[in-house]
């Protein structure tokens, strides 16, 4: 098994939250906005390092990003969909470093922490599958483990292609790990009201 493999933490925060009619990212829960808690469970996991995508609302979002432990990544292209966000963070990444394996995040995922991500790393170490996504609700989804051979795939996307894709062509390469509330995320007043409403707290 080893142990010094190097892990870097994509969080996706570039949309314009067209269905929600404002910045889903600074959306408040538990004392802190979507995209604080999405940076803070990066850093409290056990990732090597974080680059946060930011789009549509990047001059609102960047005042939450400390530039000292976080790298930030502008996609100016985000109106053309998830994958373009996927790239910049994935070449932002692959600038400074070649880590052995990327996690791509959603920042309107309120109840990934830092034990989920670690889920996937320990996980991966354990499996040795080149990919890991987590499920909830029949399905396979974010956050996800990709390793680097993966690396080539995940360049390559495009439209509003997510990472999705890859993992539903490649199943004999995929491995899980249970996450119950990741079906939770944020489109809409009401998924919003539901959270508040019903939330857990942490």
């Amino acid at each position: 098994m080893n142990l010094s493999r190097t892990t870097s933490l994509i969080i996706l925060a570039a949309g314009e939250s067209s269905r929600l009619g404002q910045p889903k990212q600074q959306l408040m829960f538990n004392g802190a906005n979507l995209l604080q808690r999405a940076i803070e469970a990066g850093l409290d996991s056990d990732c090597d390092t974080i680059t946060v995508v930011v789009g549509a609302y990047h001059e609102r979002l960047t005042p939450y990003i400390d530039p000292t432990s976080v790298e930030l990544c502008l996609n100016q292209e985000w109106k053309k969909g998830m994958a373009s966000s996927i790239k910049q963070g994935m070449n932002t990444v692959l600038r400074n470093t070649v880590p052995n394996q990327v996690i791509i995040m959603l920042c309107d995922q309120p109840f990934v922490d830092k034990d989920i991500i670690n889920q996937l790393i320990h996980f991966q170490r354990e499996s040795n599958k080149s990919i890991v996504a987590c499920t909830y609700q029949g399905t396979v989804g974010a956050p996800v483990l990709f390793d680097q051979k993966f690396f080539p795939h995940l360049l390559k996307l495009k439209g509003k292609e997510g990472a999705k894709k890859i993992f539903i062509d490649f199943p004999d390469q995929v491995g899980a790990i249970s996450f119950p509330l990741g079906h939770i995320d944020i489109d809409t007043k009401d998924d919003y009201q539901a959270l508040l409403r019903d939330g857990i707290k942490d």
